[in-house]
């Protein structure tokens, strides 16, 4: 594994939970998901949000970073399709605002994996995070020690998705976001529509 230790293993794992639990459009729609839908019916949205995260390390590892600096252009069109998918998502969010929920329990309605792997791909600030702490925490890496970096991260993600998903499905959290739906979903809806447009006009 060379340059891998359990310390820098620690440090990075510790910097990646810090990191997927800052507000951003990912943990927003996975807690509203698993409030609105409860644990079974979120669960695949969650597994594709983490997946979708995952796949932005893999991209650093095998040098996407590379490009964006190569190619600033690159990065500045993936931003604006990014930011304009999350406005989309945003409006959604807005517009079915106060739409009742279909059931009491589980709700199949709503998004799917496909749908959380989008969300996730649609940023590609996380490729920029993966590279400055890969690059910092692992300054030189074989293909097996990238390897096992790209597992930690998939779990990691994988873990903290699923974990967010079964606490907001719990039925305190859900009676709560039953009493306050329209409200919670347009403060979600702007705040992931605010991120689209930083990400949009940020340089």
């Amino acid at each position: 594994m060379g340059a891998i230790t359990l310390p820098a293993l620690g440090l990075f794992v510790t910097t990646l939970g810090v990191a997927i639990l800052s507000p951003g459009p990912a943990i927003i729609a996975a807690s509203r998901s698993a409030a609105a839908r409860g644990r079974q019916a979120s669960m695949p949205y969650a597994m594709g949000l983490a997946i979708g995260a995952s796949f932005w390390c893999l991209f650093a590892l095998f040098g996407l970073t590379v490009l964006f600096r190569a190619l600033p252009q690159s990065y500045t069109i993936l931003r604006f399709l990014g930011g304009a998918y999350l406005l989309w998502v945003a409006v959604q969010m807005w517009r079915h605002a106060a739409d009742p929920l279909a059931m009491e329990g589980e709700s199949v309605a709503g998004p799917g994996f496909r749908q959380g792997l989008a969300l996730n791909l649609s940023n590609p600030k996380p490729a920029l995070f993966y590279a400055g702490v890969i690059m910092g925490i692992f300054p030189a890496l074989s293909t097996a020690g990238a390897a096992v970096i790209y597992l930690v991260a998939l779990s990691v993600e994988v873990c903290f998705y699923a974990a967010v998903t079964v606490l907001m499905a719990t039925g305190p959290m859900r009676r709560g976001y039953r009493a306050a739906k329209t409200g919670i979903d347009r403060i979600a809806g702007t705040l992931i529509g605010a991120l689209g447009l930083t990400l949009m006009l940020r340089h």
